[in-house]
């Protein structure tokens, strides 16, 4: 068993944006510059944001932090979205999920112009992708394609099965890993709630993508030999022997499912790290666009 470690892959794609930034600085090029928005003071979320602000200093990018009441009205954040529209300087818009119930979110995220939607999530953003034209990939698939592609994962005609259909990271994943290009080419199977046979679709997959939330649900005889096991979830757990209080867990049981799989993600440590190296390509990438 191998780890796929997001650390090191996300480390390394850092390092070579650091690089493209500070050559486009040399030519007298613009820095990329990414707007958060963060609203209320949800603990995982402040973290979240956090981290991202960090890889933007980290790399060279300029960034923003909008910190807005949880009690902030829909047509203030949208006026504010405007704003960051028309601010040519921003070239990338994240606004930190979830949001407070009285905000619609599709429609937050539909007001964001899609030149700007580097988390991916706008409709003509994944429109254009399922189409297979340029586009911003959502941030949590594109990381698990370039973690694949960093390790060199054979993904020609290899079944995989993604469990979980959430339009963050399910169905987009889908659709990526059967595009006629690499990573891709797979056979894909998405399985849910209602798939009744899903230990058995499981024992079929070359690939599994567990992306559906439920603590330690991928057991190990629910694998094949030689696997590729990839973990998106994140749950907190109580643990004392921890200076925090709690441990972060996934999706898959990895004690059990380690001994059998060829690659696993670590829960820390994988998928995460990745989410916010693609968002910093996604944001490079957008700023970019703008040279022609």
């Amino acid at each position: 068993m191998k780890l796929l470690d997001g650390k090191l892959v996300s480390q390394a794609l850092k390092d070579k944006l650091k690089v493209q930034t500070a050559v486009r600085a040399a030519q007298g090029k613009k820095t990329p510059h990414l707007a958060a928005i963060l609203i209320g003071n949800n603990g995982a979320s402040e973290t979240y944001v956090g981290s991202k602000v960090k890889s933007c200093e980290e790399v060279g990018f300029k960034s923003t932090l909008i910190r807005l009441e949880e009690t902030i009205s829909e047509d203030d954040l949208l006026f504010k979205l405007n704003e960051l529209n028309e601010d040519d300087d921003v070239d990338g818009i994240l606004v930190q999920l979830p949001l407070p119930k009285h905000i619609g979110e599709q429609k937050i995220i539909e007001t964001i112009l899609p030149s700007k939607d580097v988390d991916g999530f706008h409709s003509e953003s994944v429109g254009r992708m399922v189409q297979g034209l340029p586009a911003f990939y959502s941030a949590t698939p594109y990381g698990i394609l370039l973690l694949l592609e960093h390790y060199q994962i054979e993904t020609k005609g290899k079944h995989a099965v993604v469990i979980g259909r959430s339009n963050i990271v399910g169905r987009p994943i889908s659709i990526m890993l059967s595009k006629n290009e690499y990573p891709g080419n797979c056979t894909v199977t998405v399985c849910h709630s209602h798939t009744p046979n899903l230990k058995e679709i499981c024992l079929q997959a070359d690939i599994i993508i567990a992306a559906l939330g439920r603590l330690e649900f991928l057991r190990a005889d629910m694998v094949k030999e030689g696997a590729v096991i990839v973990d998106v979830g994140i749950t907190r757990v109580a643990d004392s022997s921890k200076k925090s209080g709690f441990a972060i867990k996934g999706d898959v049981a990895f004690d059990e499912v380690s001994t059998k799989c060829s690659y696993i993600t670590p829960v820390p440590g994988g998928v995460g790290p990745m989410t916010i190296a693609a968002l910093m390509m996604n944001t490079f990438k957008a700023c970019a666009a703008k040279d022609n």
